[in-house]
């Protein structure tokens, strides 16, 4: 009868242990960004990478095609509510609908007067069309009675009301410029953070990509910082759900057959795209531009990252 009860308390305490594990693994996969993880247990060689994708490239025209490009769909699942935004790759802190559009969008610039035309007498709020325009006329300040405490008229020793001039009338604030979305043309970088891991069960190297961020180009001419910028980090398994819920935009373009595109799932899934490395998991979190002293060198360091990776690749099945 012991060894019955002893049974069914190991069976008990087996289970509970799985549940605990299925839990904890759930989680960690919903806030990595991973849309199929691979156990901890599994992973034989890891680390961290950093793409960047240019959209106008040949092979990765197919996600930019008219109409259809990605960024249109991100941002648009945006709009909608569909898809929540990241303020990094981190997935820890958020952003707002708002926000994100505020970030994909632009103010246009506002023609301001040189020191010499405001000296010649042109005024900012006129835009410039003041010129021959003839110079205002001095108009004596109007001379109101000084009101006491209790809004009555103040005398002086003699009885007479004491006057002083008006208050100057308020001015017209003037309006800021309006912000301009950017098309979705003009959106075409993108940066993906993936997991390079060898799963020693399958026996293979896996892409597990964890984030996408979409970027502002910096040779924008709206682009006035020069640099670019982030409109907003988005999980990769969210993208995901996104793209097979919008088959219909959400397309890979087949040029040579139009019976057959893709949905980008599938074309991320199959990895039909171009991409350069720009950083690798390092202590001090640097790209490769930094840590090789300019851009030039760094594309040379992300070349030759890339092949170091794939002869690592093959020397786990020569050895």
């Amino acid at each position: 009868m012991k060894s019955l009860h002893t049974l069914a308390a190991i069976a008990a305490g087996l289970s509970l242990s799985l549940t605990a594990s299925a839990q904890e693994q759930a989680t960690t996969a919903s806030s990595t960004g991973s849309h199929r993880p691979i156990p901890l247990s599994d992973q034989m060689f890891r680390k961290s990478i950093w793409r960047q994708v240019d959209l106008r490239e040949k092979q990765n025209k197919p996600m930019f095609s008219e109409g259809k490009e990605i960024s249109r769909v991100i941002l648009d699942a945006v709009k909608r509510g569909e898809l929540q935004a990241y303020k990094n790759d981190s997935l820890t802190s958020t952003f707002t609908a708002a926000e994100v559009q505020g970030n994909s969008s632009y103010v246009d610039a506002v023609d301001k007067l040189s020191a010499d035309e405001i000296a010649a007498g042109f005024k900012p709020e006129s835009g410039g069309d003041d010129w021959g325009a003839p110079a205002p006329k001095k108009v004596a300040a109007k001379k109101v009675p000084k009101l006491d405490a209790a809004g009555k008229p103040m005398k002086d020793k003699k009885g007479k009301v004491i006057m002083v001039n008006a208050p100057a009338a308020a001015t017209v604030a003037v309006a800021k410029p309006i912000g301009n979305e950017y098309r979705p043309k003009d959106l075409y970088e993108m940066e993906i953070k993936e997991d390079m891991i060898f799963d020693k069960k399958r026996s293979r190297m896996y892409h597990d990509i964890k984030s996408i961020t979409l970027l502002v180009p910096s040779t924008l001419a709206s682009n006035t910082s020069g640099i670019e910028k982030p409109i907003g980090t988005f999980k990769y398994s969210d993208l995901v759900k996104v793209f097979r819920a919008n088959p219909q935009n959400a397309i890979w373009f087949n040029a040579e057959n139009d019976a057959q595109h893709k949905n980008l799932a599938d074309a991320f899934e199959l990895w039909l795209f171009n991409s350069y490395i720009t950083k690798v998991s390092n202590a001090g979190d640097s790209r490769l531009d930094d840590i090789y002293g300019g851009a030039q060198q760094g594309i040379l360091a992300a070349q030759q990252t890339s092949a170091d990776l794939i002869e690592y690749e093959y020397n786990l099945w020569s050895f």
